[in-house]
């Protein structure tokens, strides 16, 4: 799916939980920078990266919408405009990364690891920035990920890869 004008582009945000300051700080920058540029920002709603990411979006009035693992939209974190309560714990990682037109891995730890792959099994665009690096099978690292050096490259790659899909 392209989108459109009357459709805005969905960039599924996907990193660590837990406190981790330089990923957060990253992830809040590229909140920022993708709702200046008009993107709805999808998330699993709760710490670290995604308070990191919604924290960046809120500050220019942008959107962002938590998938959360539970059933109380009151557990997302106080920068989430949209809290979807999903009652799936972690098995809604599967639908942050297919809420995505792309996805953007910052940092991360194995549920980071499950949403990269979702995205790339159904042919979601992934950019990387400070994340997981994976080789197939045959020892290649032709993943599919983008690598991205900082936060406006990997705006800046994400919007360009939805305009090409």
């Amino acid at each position: 799916m392209t989108p459109t004008d009357a459709q805005p582009t969905y960039v599924a945000v996907v990193g660590t939980g837990s406190d981790d300051a330089v990923a957060e700080a990253l992830a809040e920058a590229l909140g920022e920078r993708l709702a200046r540029a008009g993107a709805v920002v999808v998330h699993g709603g709760l710490g670290g990266v995604m308070a990191g990411v919604s924290r960046g979006v809120a500050r220019v009035g942008g959107i962002s919408v938590g998938l959360l693992p539970g059933r109380d939209r009151t557990d997302a974190n106080p920068w989430v405009s949209i809290a979807v309560p999903t009652g799936m714990g972690e098995l809604r990682n599967g639908l942050v990364a297919l809420a995505g037109d792309v996805v953007v891995a910052v940092g991360g730890e194995y549920g980071t690891l499950s949403e990269v792959a979702f995205a790339l099994k159904v042919g979601r665009p992934v950019v990387g920035l400070t994340t997981w690096a994976l080789r197939r099978p045959d020892g290649t690292d032709e993943s599919g990920i983008v690598r991205a050096s900082d936060p406006d490259e990997a705006c800046e790659l994400a919007l360009r890869l939805v305009r090409r899909t």
